[in-house]
């Protein structure tokens, strides 16, 4: 079931933080997938300006987070490469790349789609 939010990162934080450590992602990988998480929904509360929806799961040896909000975005490359020395923004989704081992991004009138993966480590 998605975890619904608006403002409150905390629960968000929260939240990513004991599904990462329940699937068994290393102690380092854990803060990178809190940072990814966060970086969405704080982009969510700040550009979308609408509620955001949140779920994670693991499947085929990936803990996947897919973050859902009613705002677009019109650049399909966003994220892709890092923002220009004197930019005032743009920060979050690059940094988002860089820490997860896969992001696709899905943007249209329905809203836009963000699915964060990171890879588990071999049992």
């Amino acid at each position: 079931m998605a975890f619904i939010y608006s403002t409150n990162l905390a629960d968000v934080r929260a939240r990513a933080q004991a599904q990462a450590r329940a699937a068994g992602l290393a102690e380092d990988r854990v803060v990178d997938f809190v940072i990814a998480v966060s970086e969405i929904a704080a982009n969510t509360v700040r550009h979308a300006r609408s509620t955001g929806s949140m779920e994670i799961w693991c499947e085929s040896g990936e803990i996947v987070c897919e973050m859902h909000d009613e705002g677009v975005i019109s650049d399909p490359l966003v994220g892709r490469q890092p923002p220009a020395a004197d930019a005032n923004g743009g920060y979050g989704l690059w940094l988002v790349q860089q820490v997860c081992d896969r992001v696709e991004l899905e943007s249209g009138e329905k809203g836009t789609t963000i699915r964060l993966y990171m890879s588990l480590p071999s049992a």
